[in-house]
Parts: C-alpha cells; structure tokens; sequence
C-alpha cells in the first residue's frame, strides 16, 4: 500500500465533509484498501485511539457534524494534535460537493438533514457548509463529488491512496452438485462432461489434490480446451472487474462428488492465477476437514 509519507510511518486518514458528499463510499473503499475503518467515532477518543505505538495497521476515521461533541475548534485541534505525532502520517480527506448537489442528494432519499432535522435540508446544507469551511481550509485532498458518480469516487479515492490499484481478492472452490451450488458465487463452471476418475478403483479413494487424479482428468481430450477457454475467460474479465470497483471474484467449479474433477480444475486455475501475480484463495467443500495432502 502506497501513502503519503515515509515508510516508517502508519497512515491514518480523517475522512470528512458536509453530510451527503460520499463520505461513507470514501470508508468503504479504504475499508477494502485494508485501512482499519471507524465512522462516527467521539472526538474525545480519538486521540487516545490514534496512538502511534499502538496502531498496527492504516487507519481510517469518518468524522462529520453527527459525531457527538463535534465542533470545528475540536476536530482542528486534535488534527493540530496528532499532526505532530511521529511516526505518524496524518492526511485529511475532504469530501466536498455544490450545495444544489448536497440538497438533490437529500432530496432523492428522502431523510431529514441532521443539521436542520425539523426544516427544510436547504437550511441544513446551508448551516452545515458554513460549519465546515475550517476544517476545508485544512485539508490535505479535497474531493469535489459534485459530478462524480459512485465508481468514479471509487476510483478517485483508490488513486489518492493505493497508486497502485486496489487488490481484487479472487476466491476459487470446488463443490458436488449433490448438495448444490454455493451462494454468492459469480462464475460457476459445471465440468461433470470430464471423464471421472471415481470409476477406477486405484483413483476413487484419493481426490483432485493427488497428481495421479489430475493426470487422469488431464488426459481427458476435451480437459485443455475447456480449462484454456475458462482461463482466458477469467484473464480477460480480472481487469474489467477490478476497473468497476470489485474486491472480490468467486469462481466455482462443480462435478457429481466433489472430490476429483472440482478439484482439479480449481487447483490448477488457483495455481495458473497466483503465478499471474493474483491474490487467490481455496476451498474445497467437498474436502473441508480432511487431511491435507
């Protein structure tokens, strides 16, 4: 992860801005950047939270007018207070948007403006822009979100603080059509047309892990051409995923039992994806709870 400051330094962004601007959208994307997220927190702990010696990974904070004892003097001052702190690399993040934007954004939702909970939003947006040109005035990156939409903030945010590109974490697994598809998985592959290596008696104890499984499934003339398709697939959507904003990639393959051609097929793309330099992850859920070869 790439933050301004030096290496020997924990990050730690405040997030803030007028109520509708994007602040809980900017959290989250630091949330899945790995930064530890906090929204709302009193600002009376925050200087205790914050501690250099005790943070052990980035940190982000949402902090707004609905933070209890809130005011612009206090937020200045613990801002004053751990800008100081060393080895400590301190960034505020404003998040700002034209007023006719803000009051759209309440006006679509339908909630009550926290600075005007009994009147018309315009008179909170209003109140709540003035309470906040301090703490603007301040701000290491501010962020106008007035034409962004929600990727675009995704993206700006991501940019700011992970140059990089944030990391799309790919999970693979193998499972038995028995007892279903698993939920929330995005690509389900069905590869029960391969030959089954449970109707040789020397195969059927052992799984997809075991080379001698594998060859055998290998061997299967329509094996290569469907696993090269299904990885060509896979390379080619990566991108487009991580460009939309998504952390996270599922990708299951499925056979009768679960134990030899699932399997299989998910090693060897789990194998192919983490020498492409992927972030992968495996689970076979026919095979949890046994012995790991």
């Amino acid at each position: 992860m790439q933050m301004p400051g030096s290496d020997s330094e924990i990050p730690v962004v405040l997030v803030t801005g007028p109520s509708g601007a994007g602040r809980t959208t900017a959290i989250n994307v630091l949330e899945d950047l790995g930064f530890e997220a906090i929204d709302n927190l009193p600002l009376r702990l925050l200087p205790d939270l914050v501690e250099a010696n005790s943070l052990s990974r980035p940190m982000a904070l949402g902090l707004d007018s609905r933070n209890r004892d809130f005011s612009p003097a206090a937020l200045l001052d613990v801002i004053d207070r751990l800008s100081g702190q060393k080895n400590l690399a301190l960034n505020v993040l404003y998040l700002d948007a034209d007023p006719d934007v803000l009051l759209r954004r309440y006006s679509e939702t339908r909630r009550r403006h926290p600075m005007s909970p009994a009147e018309d939003p315009e008179i909170g947006v209003t109140r709540e822009l003035d309470l906040m040109a301090p703490i603007r005035d301040r701000a290491d990156f501010l962020l106008d979100t007035s034409e962004m939409n929600v990727h675009q903030l995704k993206a700006e945010i991501e940019r700011q603080f992970a140059p990089g590109g944030r990391a799309l974490a790919v999970s693979v697994q193998s499972f038995s059509y028995k007892r279903g598809v698993p939920r929330s998985i995005d690509m389900v592959f069905d590869c029960r047309f391969l030959a089954n290596p449970y109707w040789d008696a020397d195969l059927r104890s052992l799984n997809g892990r075991d080379r001698a499984v594998q060859d055998y499934v290998g061997q299967d003339a329509r094996f290569q051409p469907f696993y090269d398709r299904v990885l060509d697939l896979v390379r080619l959507l990566l991108p487009a995923y991580r460009e939309e904003g998504k952390s996270h990639l599922s990708i299951a393959f499925g056979c009768t039992g679960g134990q030899h051609r699932s399997v299989t097929l998910a090693e060897r793309l789990a194998s192919d994806l983490a020498e492409d330099g992927q972030q992968v992850s495996i689970r076979h859920r026919e095979l949890h709870g046994q012995r790991q070869k």
